[in-house]
């Protein structure tokens, strides 16, 4: 089933109850949404940017309006508060900004209702269909009988459907290809452990866990062939995905294990270099707690930063819906994906 998808609200799986309970929760409200973006109930870029779109429609459909104008500025201040629950990933200011200017178009309140909505539900359909191309060309990559290591998740819970850099992998094994995976655990709030392997599992993909600490000996024995991620945002000189996936590429390299990013055109913020972008850095309580569990002293200094950059010289080739793109990335990007 969709991560996410419209019925009397915007339904969406609860991604912090996954693996010991499949739980699909109703936001009837914008406040509610922003809520279930900020703690990570729906995660993953492609589908935070459809969080984003559908938020709009949300913000037409949760309260009447006296007139049209009134209703605008609603959405308005809706769209900049969806805007503020999560810095980095460029997909929600995508959906966001995509809905709302169709919104804004309309001249009756049912109007913009109609648009709005159409709109996202436009958006989640085009986010399954270039999944689909992504996992297309990403799959002629990977070899019969190649184990390829991920890292967080980025598959079907991460997007509407299928996934990036999972749905390479399922891509591939659509294609009768025997593939096994490696997934790092992904601390601090696991995502790797918690959903890539649940994933994985319900589609009787062949999946390993190895702690974030394992990458190395994995890669010095030679286990892994491939290593496959998703992204939050590409700007000219980096890939910014979840934290520890720097380190990840950084041994990959050591080792000549080929390392691609999985992302589509709207994860890519062309205009902007690594150092302009604002990495989210979230709560403490996330290293020094795992549920009810205290693991660290609980006024020990913490610093929790959700992102990392990843320079574009140890990625391989940027996976996207099209096409593989290789280096040099300052001339083939732009190019292939028609930016100006």
């Amino acid at each position: 089933m969709r991560s996410i998808f419209w019925e009397d609200g915007v339904r969406l799986i609860d991604q912090t109850k996954i693996p010991e309970k499949f739980e699909v929760i109703t936001c009837k409200k914008v406040e509610e949404l922003g809520d279930a973006i900020k703690r990570l109930a729906v995660r993953g870029a492609p589908a935070l940017e459809a969080a984003g779109a559908y938020g709009i429609a949300l913000a037409a459909h949760e309260r009447d309006f006296k007139d049209v104008e009134e209703m605008k500025r609603w959405l308005k201040r809706a769209a900049e508060f969806l805007a503020s629950t999560r810095p980095t990933a460029v997909n929600l200011f995508v959906g966001i900004e995509r809905v709302l200017k169709v919104a804004l178009t309309g001249e009756s309140v049912d109007d913009i209702r109609k648009l709005a909505l159409r709109e996202a539900e436009k958006l989640a359909e085009e986010d399954i269909q270039r999944n689909r191309k992504m996992g297309e060309y990403g799959a002629e990559l990977l070899e019969d009988g190649d184990t390829v290591m991920t890292y967080c998740n980025a598959g079907r819970l991460a997007t509407v459907d299928w996934g990036t850099a999972l749905g390479v992998v399922r891509s591939a094994v659509e294609q009768g290809k025997n593939i096994r995976v490696i997934a790092c655990e992904t601390r601090p709030l696991n995502q790797g452990s918690r959903l890539t392997c649940w994933e994985l599992m319900q589609d009787g993909i062949d999946v390993t866990l190895i702690t974030d600490s394992m990458v190395g000996i994995v890669m010095q024995k030679g286990m892994i062939d491939k290593v496959i991620v998703g992204a939050d945002r590409i700007v000219r000189d980096a890939v910014f995905n979840k934290i520890g996936t720097y380190t990840v590429s950084v041994v990959a390299k050591e080792h000549g294990v080929p390392f691609y990013v999985a992302a589509p055109k709207a994860t890519f913020d062309w205009g902007r270099k690594a150092d302009e972008v604002v990495i989210e850095e979230r709560g403490r309580e996330e290293l020094i707690y795992c549920g009810n569990r205290i693991l660290a002293p609980p006024d020990v200094n913490v610093y929790n930063p959700a992102f990392d950059p990843t320079p574009l010289k140890n990625v391989t080739a940027l996976i996207t819906e099209f096409g593989v793109i290789y280096p040099p990335y300052n001339e083939n990007v732009p190019r292939i994906l028609k930016f100006d």
